[in-house]
């Protein structure tokens, strides 16, 4: 089974890189990743002390950074950055905890020259924790 290094197409590092893997992606369309949730991520030592819980924020984040992978993986988005343009019907359903690998998943309802539209999941061992449809803006990388 070929992986894929989200590295390789989105410019996030850590601490702010929130995808360890990528499993399956077809260009423009969907991806399936992956992110272990370890008991070292800094943002959990706040939230909560002695009940770390990772923020759905976080969640919003992961999933939304499989899908700019998704995007920047198709030749004809080389030279652009996907940005945030919106977040609507975000749920949470499960708590996600130190420990946990939360399996992320993304499909793109739309896309354009100019931006996109997209619905994402998180999982923890089957159980859904968020789901979320976003909206985004193709700008170029540079600005």
């Amino acid at each position: 089974m070929t992986t894929y290094d989200p590295r390789d197409f989105i410019p996030h590092r850590p601490p702010f890189l929130l995808v360890d893997r990528i499993d399956t992606m077809e260009p423009g369309v969907s991806g399936q990743g992956s992110l272990s949730v370890s008991p070292e991520l800094e943002i959990l030592a706040g939230h909560f002390p002695g009940n770390p819980v990772l923020p759905g924020v976080y969640q919003i984040e992961a999933i939304a950074q499989l899908g700019a992978a998704v995007v920047l993986s198709d030749p004809r988005y080389a030279g652009t950055l996907p940005l945030f343009g919106g977040i609507d019907r975000a749920r949470f359903r499960r708590v996600v905890r130190p420990g946990d690998l939360l399996e992320l998943s993304i499909e793109m309802t739309s896309l354009s020259a100019r931006a996109g539209k997209g619905q994402g999941t998180a999982t923890v061992e089957g159980e859904l924790c968020c789901e979320v449809n976003l909206f985004f803006i193709i700008a170029p990388a540079g600005a």
